[in-house]
């Protein structure tokens, strides 16, 4: 798994030896609350290492995930958030990012990159995101890269059983909207 890069952004592939930083920065509330709730809350002491070395890294090894941390490159130490890309048919991308570095944009460079390596790299046909409905935050990020979205569902969350929206885009999309911004 390469690492991507943006403007302001590396993206580094997830190792274990991430996870003390995760636990550190993915504990809160403004992060989990519109996350699936197979994410346990209140998060435990060994919750990121658990997830890092029981769930994720044998889903890379499997070839069934790519797992990203992201790093701005004035301090590329530091993480500041995540990026997976998945094969599941209605959540194949998934984030988070620290709320100081929320409302920048970053996650936006961060998904076109992994967006980019989803259909050139991986060669998939279709990117689909299931998201909460009332995370608007996620849904702009969704509707600037040119997603539409397809259906609704009601899912478990963190906080509770909400409305699901569910986005796509098409390859063929992804390509012409590439192009026509160039």
């Amino acid at each position: 798994m390469p690492p991507l890069e943006t403007s302001r952004l590396l993206l580094r592939p997830l190792t274990l030896d991430d996870a003390p930083e995760i636990q550190r920065l993915f504990p809160q509330w403004e992060i989990v609350r519109f996350l699936a709730n197979i994410v346990p809350w209140p998060y435990p002491p060994d919750g990121a290492l658990r997830f890092v070395r029981d769930v994720a890294l044998p889903a890379i090894a499997s070839g069934q995930s790519w797992n990203w941390t992201l790093r701005l490159k004035s301090d590329p130490d530091r993480l500041i958030g995540a990026i997976q890309l998945t094969k599941r048919e209605h959540e194949s991308r998934a984030f988070w990012i620290a709320p100081p570095y929320q409302g920048r944009g970053l996650m936006s460079e961060a998904v076109d990159a992994v967006t980019d390596f989803w259909f050139d790299v991986l060669k998939m046909p279709v990117l689909r995101v299931e998201k909460a409905a009332a995370n608007l935050a996620s849904r702009r990020i969704s509707e600037k890269q040119g997603m539409r979205l397809v259906g609704t569902v009601e899912r478990d969350y963190v906080s509770g059983r909400q409305l699901a929206e569910i986005w796509e885009i098409t390859a063929e999309e992804w390509r012409a909207r590439r192009r026509s911004a160039k």
